[in-house]
This record gives C-alpha cells, sequence and structure tokens, in this order.
C-alpha cells in the first residue's frame, strides 16, 4: 500500500517534470513539501522497486533533430550484448534492445537513431556497421508520430 505523500508524488512526476536547476524542489512546493522530503520519498520508492524506472523523453522537434530512423540489425546472438553496447555508446542512439527475430524478419537488435536529417543518419548507421562488424540491417524512418505519452498512474480524481 502507498501512502498519500507517494501517490502525490508519483502523480507528480508522471506528466512533465519542470526543466529547472532543482525539479525537485518545484515538485515539493506544487505539493506542499520539502526538496528533502520529495527526493527521499522517490528513493524509497526506487528501493522498493515501486518505481523501476526513471526516464526522459526529449522533445527532439524542439532540438533541431528531424530525422529519426529504427534500424533493426541481424546479429550472431553470440555477439548480441558486445554490438549491443558498442551501438548503445555511439551519441546519436537513444534506444538499443534486443528482441527475438521473427520467421521472414532475422532482425534481433534495434536501434534509434536521431540525426538533424536522413543522411545523416544513414552515415551514423554505415560507421555503427563498420564498428560493430554487422552487414545485414534495415533502416526504418519515422515518418509520423501516432502516439506519445508516458503511463498514468494516479490523477487527481483518485482517492
Amino acid at each position: 500500500m502507498l501512502e498519500d505523500d507517494e501517490k502525490k508524488i508519483i502523480a507528480a512526476i508522471q506528466g512533465d517534470i519542470p526543466v529547472t536547476a532543482r525539479p525537485y524542489q518545484a515538485i515539493a512546493e506544487d505539493l506542499g513539501l520539502s526538496e528533502a522530503t520529495v527526493i527521499n520519498i522517490l528513493q524509497s520508492l526506487c528501493d522498493r522497486g515501486v518505481i523501476r524506472r526513471f526516464g526522459a523523453t526529449l522533445r527532439h522537434q524542439r532540438s533541431g533533430i528531424t530525422a529519426n530512423a529504427m534500424v533493426a540489425w541481424s546479429v550472431p546472438e553470440d555477439r548480441v550484448a558486445e554490438v549491443g553496447e558498442r551501438f548503445a555508446g555511439f551519441k546519436s542512439v537513444s534506444h538499443c534492445y534486443r528482441r527475438d527475430p521473427a520467421p521472414g524478419w532475422p532482425f534481433n537488435l534495434y536501434t534509434m537513431v536521431h540525426a538533424t536529417d536522413e543522411d545523416e543518419c544513414f552515415e551514423t548507421t554505415r560507421q555503427m556497421a563498420v564498428d560493430g562488424g554487422v552487414a545485414d540491417y534495415n533502416v526504418l524512418f519515422s515518418r509520423r508520430e501516432l502516439k506519445k505519452t508516458s503511463m498514468a498512474y494516479f490523477n487527481d480524481e483518485d482517492d
């Protein structure tokens, strides 16, 4: 069971967190709590496994990034961890996942590559392929964002 302050803090962080030097202080002020209380409760929630991951979403269009490509890679299974770590080290890669291949679709490693244009995405992907020693891949560009939301666990209507 969660305490009332824990629920309030979870509700406050499930949306946009203020982009300030001290975001937890701004959240604390909105909730009528101290910054230390908010941080301590968040730490407790993480320690207890209630919060398993904190993520940040960059509004990439506002930062000049206009080309986004999901690159599907076919990597020998015994090299997935090594290649995945190499690919994840590229600054323009925001996501790197291993997934099971499907019939007719041999790809098992996926990266999201962001750049200012498609040519830059292709160049980064080419560099990744050389660095990882992977020749079999497929570049899939994002054409339209259909949905981008975070999970909502508590809202103002919840008791």
